[in-house]
């Protein structure tokens, strides 16, 4: 019997793929028609559900329009209805948040976030568009536990980020621990999962944390720390970005090498990373025992 049902609705980091000013080759491959390249994917975001008819996502893109129409088990099942009870933010990056103004339609749900990130919501004007009489806005502190859904449990906790783009000042920290950046633990009867896609470096208390989880959702952003500067198509660093990279003696493939999770699935990807294709990288991290997910990736418990 199915206790937990995943499916990843957006697999890329912000900008998806192909993003729109991009003619890098992943983004080149994307374009092609169907079957001789590689599939385009929306951004971030993971669908879950104990029962099947009760639904959250993690975080709501720019693509939710895209990925709800994408995703049977979201379809309406009356004349106006939202399978989609819960929406929780792990950030406040326009990538996990800007989908909420789709979501505006007078429909019930409830948007669950840390006191941190429900202050980017609140400061931003635009964001009135959701009306408090249809969506429940739910501060949860780090550590405290919440009903997700029916049948699945939930935790916020810390992970090393940093703040949103458009709220970065002269100086940056890009390993900020608090409110700002969250991972989510989920809990059924008999399962426990994880769902990290951002994250700027794992130190012992997260690999502690998830030992013996049944699935990590976890940050697969870059490849390599400098790929956007080697491929021309950026002047930041993984690290600049908050984000932890796949390879390396610091990066995530070695440091979750050796943790005992039954499945582990890297989301939020760029579009510049390598493992979107066939070759050395991709195989790297499937013989390594990692998963590259795709919009549609299911995972049944």
């Amino acid at each position: 019997m199915t206790t937990f049902r995943s499916i990843v609705i957006g697999a890329a980091a912000g900008g998806g793929l192909p993003q729109w000013n991009c003619g890098c080759e992943n983004c080149r491959l994307a374009r092609l028609p169907s079957g001789e390249g590689i599939p385009p994917q929306t951004q971030s975001s993971l669908a879950v559900t104990s029962d099947g008819e009760n639904w959250a996502l993690l975080n709501a893109s720019p693509d939710i329009r895209q990925q709800l129409i994408d995703t049977p088990a979201l379809h309406p099942r009356s004349l106006r209805d939202n399978p989609v009870k819960t929406v929780l933010l792990t950030n406040g990056d326009l990538d996990h948040i800007a989908g909420l103004l789709t979501l505006r339609e007078k429909q019930a749900f409830r948007l669950v976030m840390t006191a941190a990130i429900r202050d980017v919501i609140a400061e931003n004007p635009i964001f009135r568009a959701l009306d408090p009489a249809f969506v429940t806005q739910e501060i949860i502190a780090l550590n405290e536990s919440f009903a997700l859904v029916p049948g699945i449990t939930a935790k916020l906790f810390a992970v090393p980020g940093k703040v949103p783009l458009f709220m970065e000042g002269e100086h940056v920290d890009t390993e900020l621990e608090g409110e700002q950046t969250v991972g989510v633990e989920m809990l059924t009867d008999d399962h426990r999962i994880y769902y990290i896609p951002g994250c700027a470096v794992v130190r012992d208390d997260l690999l502690k944390r998830i030992d013996g989880a049944d699935i990590l959702y976890f940050d697969g952003t870059l490849f390599s720390d400098d790929e956007m500067l080697q491929s021309g198509t950026g002047v930041k660093t993984g690290k600049r970005m908050g984000h932890i990279s796949i390879s390396g003696d610091d990066g995530s493939l070695k440091i979750l090498g050796d943790v005992a999770v039954t499945r582990k699935v890297y989301v939020h990807l760029n579009n510049t990373n390598p493992v979107w294709r066939d070759g050395a990288e991709r195989k790297l991290v499937e013989d390594s025992g990692f998963e590259i997910a795709f919009d549609g990736k299911e995972i049944c418990l």
